[in-house]
């Protein structure tokens, strides 16, 4: 048994020789590859970041916001939590657990650690061996402070050696307990906690001066795996093994270092065998306050653009989120926002008013009121957003954003979809012009069957002929849902994406008729459709959206310049005459939209059974768009009861643009070359006829309108036409119509009947008839024959004939009774 042993462990150490040998020719090799690259290590050192001692000592460099004036509004919270506490407050066994178990040659080396370096190589180059997982680090605590602050977390030859440059410069400037504070309070401790102090706070609801030995133990090895050995998670709760292993170890670090007696040590491993450690945990877990706390003074304006700001950064640097989320934590940025804080107040209080809003408000299971409402304003030439409501009432942080925040709050525009995916579609596309007519009836043939269910308009009724402007003016849903068909749904889609409306949730809708022509698909927000309507005062222009105007970092530089995005969408043709229709809904269904003189276009929109709605508008300034529904989607009553009509978020539309508007001009946009005015039936959409100027209802069917040049009809209407008819019944005139009944009237013409009645129909040329009969013809009587006279006896003479005697009346000269005229009378009494 004992030579076994012996040549057991003549091995090992014949093996430890090897890895030895492997481990010294692997750094010779490193050695003179360092040599020989010698250029490129000069290159890196002097690309490395200043090293400013401030910006390590100094961890509360809070970012800030601020408003189109340069005023400060807020400070940039951060899903991370960090108290900064003394070396003086923090215990010994805590300092004590670090360093044993991350760098127990701290408090000797110069920065950086060579003997730890050639053990971790040593053990990494045993473990590729035989096939373990998980490398050894070789950082000390002076260069993990510098990753944790002024360097980023990325893997790579180029930030490992400015970290041991710099760990070098920073030993010489600062004392050991100055770097090992620094340390400890910006490590990572798992979830979203940095340092001690909001790590003891984090799992054991205490201070960290309060902690004991083997809460420190732990603390200290959370480091290594913050994911891993993080005891509040599930995973930890069902298997707590790991973490309890890794405290262990720490202890023995501590008790090999001589940090701790063996009494202590033992002690504490008892409380993790027995189970006594693990029921704190427990308990943290039923005490746990809220992870997000933080309330902002603009919540609805301060968190999206720090959204943003983290979106562009991560696209112009490449950084990760870890990456940007360190820079608004330690980068002291300072953040001008587009946000004009009068206007964003104003709209706050026009938003929380039941009176402008029309409802009777109360509070929801989630004490939040109810009906909500969101509202955005913005520039839509610069793209600035100059204010932006995600809600009404006092909510708490965090609460998601109606106005900006689209994958926790869509909801269906209704009607105010229309100009996106509909109408300035068709223009842009020359399938119709403003011009253009239209049926308004049910649907037929390959449009009915398109189309999931039996359409109807908001007031049950179909109008008949009407022109686009007329459909978009009154909103009529059933001649929507035939341009759409007719033009075809994929150009819809495909406009409404140019115009910002996303789809990626429900891609599918993009396909289908119903949530492009009713805009009755998954959602879009206020954001989105203010920036969308923007585009029709832009000349066509779509301007994304921008809160910022530049980012600056703590040393000036700028990061960042809120320069707009563009994009043509349609024409600068079709966006004025979009413009110009969009001038009907206001006197329409949007009659409470304007304020003063300035001029103002827009849509309201309702989603199904009123739960959603909305009004979005332009003036030649600014667009903005209003938003009232409640959280959980339900019918929406006015404060007498009824149910609300799209007329009142034209009325808040209004009241905020009244405020954003003040000292503007009330000049009008002016139309753009390639326009022309033309006048057309408004019947048929083309060139009018005489008939269209008498027109069939009494006024003249003529109507002017703009085309872009190429699009005026050449054709002359034929759907007026003239007729004879009998007035008294409106059926044609026949030969039997008496004259006095005859009169020409001008109609219009329709080649079927409609299954319902249209509003026109009492104006198409009739197809029946007249059925008078022909006057009745009265016979002419035979004359009675002369009867001779026989002279009385006597020789007397007769009396003179009487009337039918066909003699001489007994007065010719009697006027009462005019004699006949020669040829008439003969026969007659």
């Amino acid at each position: 048994m004992g030579e076994k042993k012996k040549t057991k462990k003549k091995k090992n150490r014949k093996a430890g020789r090897i890895f030895k040998v492997i481990a010294l020719i692997i750094l010779f090799l490193t050695l003179t590859a360092a040599v020989g690259g010698g250029g490129f290590i000069y290159a890196v050192v002097k690309s490395a970041p200043p090293l400013d001692v401030k910006e390590i000592l100094n961890l509360e460099q809070i970012s800030k916001i601020y408003d189109d004036k340069g005023e400060y509004i807020d400070d940039v919270p951060t899903d991370v939590k960090r108290d900064v506490v003394p070396i003086s407050k923090i215990p010994k066994n805590l300092q004590e657990a670090f360093i044993s178990i991350e760098d127990e040659r701290f408090r000797s080396h110069n920065g950086v650690d060579p003997r730890r370096i050639l053990g971790a190589l040593y053990v990494d180059i045993k473990k590729i061996i035989t096939r373990e997982s998980g490398l050894h680090g070789a950082s000390t605590i002076t260069q993990q402070l510098l990753k944790n602050t002024i360097l980023t977390d990325k893997v790579s030859i180029t930030r490992k050696v400015q970290e041991m440059y710099l760990a070098l410069k920073l030993e010489k400037m600062l004392s050991k307990d100055q770097i090992l504070q620094a340390y400890l309070n910006t490590i990572p401790l798992g979830s979203t906690t940095y340092g001690v102090e909001a790590a003891s706070q984090y799992y054991f609801n205490k201070s960290v001066d309060k902690l004991d030995l083997l809460e420190c133990a732990y603390i200290a090895g959370v480091t290594q795996s913050t994911d891993l050995y993080n005891a509040l998670t599930e995973r930890s709760q069902k298997n707590p093994t790991p973490y309890l292993n890794r405290t262990k170890t720490v202890l023995g670090k501590m008790k090999e270092n001589g940090k701790i007696s063996a009494e202590e040590y033992d002690t504490s491993i008892n409380a993790i065998n027995d189970g006594t450690f693990q029921k704190k945990f427990a308990d943290t877990i039923a005490q746990r306050k809220s992870e997000n706390p933080n309330k902002l003074n603009f919540e609805w304006f301060s968190r999206p653009v720090i959204k943003q700001v983290k979106s562009h950064l991560k696209d112009k640097y490449k950084y990760t989120d870890a990456e940007v989320d360190k820079m608004l934590l330690n980068g002291g940025l300072q953040i001008y926002t587009t946000m004009n804080k009068e206007l964003q107040e104003h709209t706050q209080a026009v938003i929380n008013d039941d009176k402008i809003l029309g409802v009777k408000s109360y509070v929801d299971k989630n004490n939040i009121i109810q009906p909500q409402a969101s509202a955005v304003v913005m520039d839509y030439r610069t793209g600035q957003v100059k204010a932006i409501v995600g809600g009404r009432g006092n909510q708490p942080p965090g609460s998601y954003n109606r106005a900006a925040d689209l994958k926790k709050f869509p909801r269906p525009a209704g009607s105010a979809l229309k100009p996106l995916t509909v109408y300035a579609p068709a223009i842009d596309t020359k399938f119709a012009t403003a011009g253009s007519v239209f049926e308004d009836s049910p649907l037929t043939g390959s449009a009915a069957k398109a189309f999931p269910s039996d359409p109807q308009n908001d007031n049950r009724k179909y109008r008949g002929y009407v022109t686009v402007r007329e459909a978009l003016k009154y909103s009529i849903n059933l001649v929507a849902i035939k341009m759409e068909h007719e033009m075809g749904v994929k150009t819809g889609s495909a406009y409404a994406e140019k115009f910002g409306i996303d789809f990626s949730s429900k891609p599918e809708e993009k396909e289908q008729l119903a949530p492009l022509a009713l805009g009755e698909f998954y959602g879009t927000n206020t954001y989105h459709m203010a920036a969308a309507f923007g585009t029709f005062g832009n000349n066509g222009i779509y301007t994304e959206p921008v809160m910022y105007t530049k980012v600056v970092d703590k040393y000036g530089k700028v990061l960042l310049e809120g320069t707009p995005q563009q994009r043509p969408v349609i024409s600068p043709q079709t966006a004025y005459i979009m413009y110009d229709m969009l001038k009907g809904p206001i006197k329409f269904s949007a009659t409470r939209a304007p304020f003063g003189s300035m001029p103002v276009a827009g849509k309201t929109g309702t989603s199904g059974e009123s739960k959603n709605l909305w009004f979005s508008g332009l003036t030649p300034h600014l667009s903005a768009a209003v938003w009232i529904g409640s959280d959980k989607p339900e019918t929406i009553k006015s404060s007498s009861g009824r149910t609300l009509n799209s007329n009142a978020p034209a009325y808040v539309w209004g009241q905020i643009m009244k405020k954003a508007h003040e000292g503007l001009s009330t000049e009008d946009i002016k139309p753009p070359s390639g326009l022309v005015k033309a006048s057309v039936c408004n019947v048929s959409g083309l060139l009018p006829t005489e008939l269209c100027k008498i027109g069939h209802n009494g006024s003249s069917s003529v109507v002017t309108d703009y085309f872009i040049e190429g699009t005026v009809p050449t054709s002359l209407c034929d759907v007026h036409v003239e007729a004879e008819v009998n007035t008294s019944n409106n059926k044609l005139a026949t030969e039997n119509t008496p004259s006095h009944l005859r009169a020409k009237k001008v109609f219009i013409k329709r080649d079927y009947k409609p299954s319902k009645t249209l509003g026109d129909q009492q104006y198409v040329l009739p197809t029946e008839k007249d059925d008078t009969l022909p006057a009745p013809v009265i016979p002419t009587p035979t004359p009675a024959p002369s009867t001779p006279v026989t002279p009385p006896p006597g020789g007397a003479t007769p009396p003179p004939p009487g009337p039918g005697s066909g003699g001489q009346p007994p007065n010719p000269g009697n006027t009462d009774t005019p004699p006949a005229e020669e040829g008439e009378g003969e026969g007659q009494e």
